[in-house]
């Protein structure tokens, strides 16, 4: 405090108040730490650094206490394939896959590229003229092996493949192994899921994405067997995200409108390979109807918490991807069938 003759001032006192203010202000966190704190779905979500998390159609691995991030980057200009006519083929150059690291699930720790996409190859699976989408990885016990399946295309998706890599470390680098068509079958849209007994799974849109399949994959995770179930025919669904709930098989999927949102619809199976029936949609609250203008990636199962899910989905921004955002929503069963609750701001428990 300022003092003139002994006495403090007027001059003073405002210096002290804004130095109370200055101190204040230091001790609060930064708007990015403080949004962390909280999921707000549909807004920009940023990483430990402040920077927008890149990681679009995504899927999560929980490996030793530690949530693991996997995602498509999104970066530069978008682009319209203009002979691609049938729908609004917008795209970025492939930007690899991105991965980060938590313990809360809404603190998010950027660890950089698991897999790189490589330059001036056309013909390459990874170069940045294809297409590398909706990566999920799950770890493999017997081999000690991370291994990530992803979605592998040319610009108009005519190539429809899944591509394979593996790591010895959760966040990569990842090796890529190769691609291939399931037992001869397209495959887009996709996902992993891993069983109770260790035996794992690839889901994807296959047949011009008019039916979904599930195919058993080899012990060591890295081929398809020809175990495989045509599990959702002529539904025309895309975007799969699988989960288990009480010894029953769930799998939630999109309509087929290109980057446009629509309806999601929950299917419930006994056994994996099927039979499955669809039971409706699991959303509720304000834009249920377009899956509160997202598309599915992946379901979360919360550690620790037997009814708690949190299910993922990409609010597309077709003609500017790298400024699509996510949303994230508490998913519980509710007289024995999923429901997805809106939440503008929320935490997991």
């Amino acid at each position: 405090m300022l003092y003139i003759y002994g006495q403090p001032t007027v001059f003073g006192n405002l210096v002290k108040h804004l130095l109370c203010i200055i101190a204040i202000s230091a001790a609060l966190p930064s708007p990015a730490q403080w949004d962390n704190d909280w999921i707000r779905p549909g807004k920009i979500w940023a990483d430990d650094q402040g920077r927008p998390i890149n990681a679009h159609g995504g899927g999560i691995l929980y490996y030793q206490n530690t949530y693991y991030w996997f995602g498509e980057v999104k970066k530069g200009k978008t682009t319209r394939a203009a002979e691609v006519t049938s729908w609004e083929d917008y795209r970025v150059s492939a930007g690899g896959v991105s991965c980060y690291s938590s313990h809360d699930l809404t603190h998010w720790k950027y660890l950089g590229m698991a897999l790189l996409p490589t330059t001036k190859d056309s013909s390459g699976d990874l170069d940045t003229s294809r297409v590398i989408e909706r990566p999920k990885v799950i770890y493999n016990e017997r081999t000690g092996q991370f291994v990530m399946w992803m979605h592998i295309d040319k610009y108009d998706y005519s190539f429809a493949r899944a591509g394979v890599a593996v790591s010895n470390r959760p966040q990569g680098p990842y090796h890529y192994l190769g691609s291939v068509r399931p037992n001869g079958q397209m495959s887009r849209d996709m996902t992993l899921f891993q069983d109770d007994d260790g035996s794992a799974f690839l889901i994807y849109s296959s047949e011009d994405n008019q039916t979904m399949q599930a195919c058993l994959l080899s012990d060591d995770y890295l081929k398809p067997t020809a175990t495989f179930g045509r599990i959702l025919v002529d539904a025309n669904r895309e975007a799969p995200a699988m989960f288990k709930f009480n010894h029953k098989y769930y799998l939630i999927t999109s309509l087929c409108t290109g980057w446009d949102p629509n309806r999601a619809l929950v299917a419930s199976a006994d056994s994996l390979l099927g039979p499955w029936t669809m039971d409706g949609d699991p959303c509720t609250g304000p834009d249920a109807d377009s899956t509160y203008h997202a598309q599915s990636t992946f379901v979360i199962p919360v550690e620790g918490k037997e009814n708690d899910f949190i299910f993922m989905a990409d609010r597309w921004n077709k003609t500017d991807l790298q400024h699509s955002t996510y949303v994230w929503l508490p998913l519980h069963f509710e007289k024995g069938s999923p429901v997805i609750t809106w939440k503008n701001v929320w935490k997991p428990e």
